[in-house]
């Protein structure tokens, strides 16, 4: 009986993860993120697998942790997403862009730290823009978005090896047919040196 409940419980938790995994979101061939609020789930996937992050419950009753992910569920957070990505992308007002996104009370999100530090990149702060993408990879180690833009900071930074290494990650996330993949391939294929920004 003790091993069937085992199983039953490891089965659960194991569809468990399976459901609420972040989804692979694919960039556009300009290099930017898309909208992971901008369509709705196919009819094919359930609600849990939009493009944007869920929310993780827990079902403990005493000891309810606060969740810093956000799910799409949040209207502020969706609005505010989308301000802070067209100043970003349509206006290239990245110092703005910074203040919205930290306004949004969501910097745990991989998707809202990933683009605070797209927007320090740009700005020229490295160091800062350093500290984003790596808290966007705490909050979701396979969120291949910031696994490319990290990519791209670390070929202006000089560090091609280490860009390598983030161009594996992402072809063991998606493969090498997916956007991310080709657009740090490609900026790894030129010259160092080049002067190039991404």
């Amino acid at each position: 009986m003790t091993k069937s409940v085992i199983r039953l419980v490891t089965l659960a938790g194991f569809s468990m993860t399976l459901i609420v995994a972040p989804p692979v979101v694919p960039a556009f061939a300009d290099g930017s993120v898309p909208d992971p609020f901008s369509s709705p789930p196919s009819s094919s996937s359930s609600s849990s697998s939009s493009s944007a992050p869920k929310a993780t419950q827990t079902t403990h009753k005493t000891k309810k942790k606060a969740n810093k992910q956000s799910s799409i569920e949040d209207p502020t957070l969706v609005q505010g997403y989308r301000e802070a990505y067209a100043t970003i992308y349509d206006r290239h007002d990245y110092a703005t862009a910074v203040g919205q996104l930290k306004a949004l009370g969501h910097e745990d999100n991989a998707y809202v730290a990933n683009l605070i530090g797209y927007s320090y990149r740009k700005l020229g702060d490295y160091k800062l823009s350093q500290i984003w993408y790596e808290r966007a990879l705490k909050a979701d180690p396979n969120h291949v978005p910031t696994w490319q833009y990290y990519g791209l900071w670390q070929i202006e930074q000089g560090n091609r090896d280490a860009a390598q290494y983030h161009l594996n990650r992402i072809a063991a996330i998606c493969g090498t047919g997916c956007e991310q993949y080709r657009s740090l391939a490609a900026a790894l294929e030129k010259p160092p040196g080049s002067g190039l920004v991404y």
